[in-house]
C-alpha cells in the first residue's frame, strides 16, 4: 500500500464569481474559478491583460469580496466573518507585498518591519523576526529610513514586514513592478527563500514569465476562469503558455 501525504491549504476559493456592476453593463471578472494554494509553496497568477489574476487574488485575501462562491484562509469563510472579524483575521493571518512599498517614511527599517505588530498592540516574536532580518539580509540597514535605501531595498522591508507577524499566506501583487531587472530578481529569490525558510506561503500575481519562473507552480487564468497549471516553471515555458492564449480585447474591473 502506497501511503499518502495530505498537503495543506493556507488559502482557496471555491466557484469563484466576481461580477463588477449590473444589467447589460455588467462585467464578469472572476467566472466560476476554483484554486487551491498549498501551505509552504510560492503560487504564481500568471494571465493576459483583463485575465482577473488581481481580481482573483484580492478576493482570495479578503480585500474585495465575491459576487457568489466562496473564499478561504485555512478553514475560515471569509464570507462568514463581518467587517471588524474580516479586519483582524487580515491583520493576524494575511501578509501583503505591493507594487508600490506602501513604507511609512518617516519610521526606521526596523519600526517599518514591526509596525504591524505594534499596531496590533503585541510586540509578536521577536526571535522571528530577528530571523527576518537576516533572511531579508538587511541587518546593516534596520536604522535607515526608506529614502536612504533602493527601491530593491525598500521592498525587501516591505517583504519582511509582510511575513512579520508570521501569517498563514502572504498575498504579492506584482512585488517587482517598480523594480529594476536585478533588484526584482532578488527581491523574487527572496520570495522564495522566504515561503520555503518559513514555511509560509506565497501568492503571487505578475504579468512577467520571468518572475513566474521563481515559483514552484504557476495558475493561469484567461477570461475570468482557471485555464492550466504549471508545476516548476521556467520562463520559457511560461511565454509558450502565454502565448497560446487568444487575447481578445475585454472591458472588467482590476485584471
Amino acid at each position: 500500500m502506497t501511503a499518502t501525504t495530505t498537503v495543506r491549504t493556507a488559502a482557496r476559493v471555491v466557484d469563484a464569481v466576481k461580477v463588477y456592476g449590473s444589467g447589460d453593463t455588467g462585467v464578469r471578472a472572476l467566472d466560476g474559478v476554483s484554486v487551491d494554494f498549498p501551505a509552504g509553496r510560492f503560487t504564481a497568477i500568471m494571465g493576459p491583460s483583463g485575465s482577473g489574476k488581481s481580481t482573483l487574488m484580492h478576493c482570495a485575501a479578503g480585500l474585495d469580496s465575491l459576487t457568489s462562491g466562496a473564499a478561504y484562509i485555512g478553514g475560515t469563510d471569509l464570507g462568514s466573518l463581518d467587517d471588524r472579524r474580516l479586519t483582524l483575521l487580515r491583520r493576524d493571518r494575511v501578509g501583503f507585498v505591493f507594487q508600490a512599498f506602501n513604507l511609512v517614511p518617516t519610521l526606521t527599517v526596523a519600526e517599518n518591519i514591526t509596525l504591524p505588530l505594534d499596531l496590533a498592540g503585541g510586540g509578536g516574536d521577536r526571535e522571528w523576526v530577528d530571523a527576518l532580518v537576516d533572511v531579508v539580509g538587511l541587518r546593516d540597514r534596520l536604522h535607515h529610513r526608506p529614502t536612504e535605501l533602493s527601491g530593491g531595498q525598500q521592498q525587501r522591508v516591505a517583504v519582511a514586514r509582510a511575513f512579520a507577524g508570521q501569517p498563514d499566506v502572504v498575498f504579492a501583487d506584482e512585488p517587482t513592478g517598480n523594480l529594476d531587472s536585478r533588484s526584482g530578481e532578488e527581491v523574487l529569490g527572496l520570495l522564495g527563500r522566504a515561503a520555503r525558510q518559513t514555511s509560509r506561503t506565497v501568492v503571487m500575481v505578475t504579468h512577467d514569465p520571468v518572475a513566474a519562473a521563481h515559483a514552484d507552480e504557476v495558475v493561469f487564468l484567461a477570461d475570468g476562469r482557471l485555464v492550466d497549471r504549471m508545476e516548476s516553471p521556467t520562463a520559457d515555458k511560461v511565454l509558450d503558455r502565454m502565448k497560446a492564449f487568444e487575447v481578445t480585447p475585454r472591458t472588467e474591473g482590476p485584471s
